[in-house]
Order: structure tokens, then sequence, then C-alpha cells
């Protein structure tokens, strides 16, 4: 997606509509700027990427709140900001409470099929297999519990025990990552 101020004004709006593809758009775009400044933070790939699904997923569900006279990557990332210091807090409370330290929540968007969706679905299944595994243990999960146990969100979410949101981010990016795997591949 371009990143001019007016078309992502736009695909704001597309998004506040309920328009998936406007939500996969602003997710791409700003994904890489949300994670490089969490990597910066955290040094912690995982925490990292923890920590930018939950910005996404907080942003989305909050996205009818953004005033459209700041940028959005600067809304972004001061959500992320605060993620990370409430992260931080938690982590030291837990430490306080019980000495061991808890991993970060994590979060996921998208319903219509796309063309990752297609892409994956033209795979055989024994190569399908193969590529899923390539990816990160809680990025299976997610897939699995979607594609091959057929769980919609919110039941993915309870079995998770996260929020719908999450898991919204967690399979669009889980689709993006395979997707990614496959062609590279081919």
């Amino acid at each position: 997606m371009d990143k001019t101020e007016d078309t992502i004004i736009a695909t704001i709006n597309k998004a506040k509509m309920g328009n998936q593809i406007a939500f996969s758009n602003l997710l791409d775009t700003f994904w890489n700027d949300v994670y490089g400044f969490q990597l910066k933070r955290t040094e912690n790939e995982n925490d990292a990427e923890d920590i930018t699904i939950q910005t996404f997923s907080k942003a989305f569900d909050k996205l009818s709140t953004f005033d459209d006279s700041y940028e959005f990557k600067t809304w972004l990332i001061t959500i992320s900001k605060n993620i990370h210091v409430d992260l931080i807090r938690k982590r030291k409370r837990n430490v306080l409470k019980s000495g061991s330290n808890n991993e970060a929540i994590t979060k996921v968007l998208d319903d219509a099929p796309t063309a990752e969706d297609n892409l994956i679905i033209e795979q055989n299944l024994a190569t399908l297999l193969e590529n899923i595994k390539k990816l990160k243990p809680h990025y299976q999960k997610v897939i699995n519990l979607r594609y091959f146990n057929e769980l919609s969100y919110a039941a993915i979410a309870t079995v998770l025990d996260e929020p719908i949101n999450n898991v919204k981010v967690k399979l669009l990016r889980a689709k993006k990552l395979l997707a990614e795997i496959i062609k590279n591949k081919n």
C-alpha cells in the first residue's frame, strides 16, 4: 500500500466501515514499523512480535477513536509503547508475587478468503503440512485450529484463552507468513 497520507486516511476510513482488505493493508503497511520499533526496545524477537500483534489488535479494536489529525504510524507506536510498558509492569508484579517470569500474551484479523487463503488451499496436504511446520509454534497452532479443526474465531479465542481480536491478527499474520513460505518454494 502507498504510504501517502491521503491513501492511509482512505484505507483507515474503509477499515472503520469493516472492510477486511483495508485492515490487511494497514497491517501490511505498518507491521515492519511497529515490529522494528519493538525489536529495538525489547531486543527479543518473540516479545517484539507479541507486542506488535497486540498493538494491531488494540488499534483495530479502537480504530473508531483514531483522530486523523495525527499520523497513523505515530498512533500505532504510542499504543505499542503503552503495551510494552504494561508488559514490563506485569512481569515485575509476577516476579515479585511468584518469583517466575510469565510470557507475554499474544493477539490477531480476517474473514473472507484472501489471496493467501487461496494459495494455501491449492497446496497438496503433505506439502502444506511440511510448510506449516516451518512456522513458529503459536502460528502453527492457530492455523491448525482454524483450518484443520475448523473452529470459529470465538472458539479459537476460547481454546487459546485470548481475545478474539488477537486471534484474528495472529491468524492473518500466520497466513501471510505461510503464503510467503509457499511462494518462495515455488
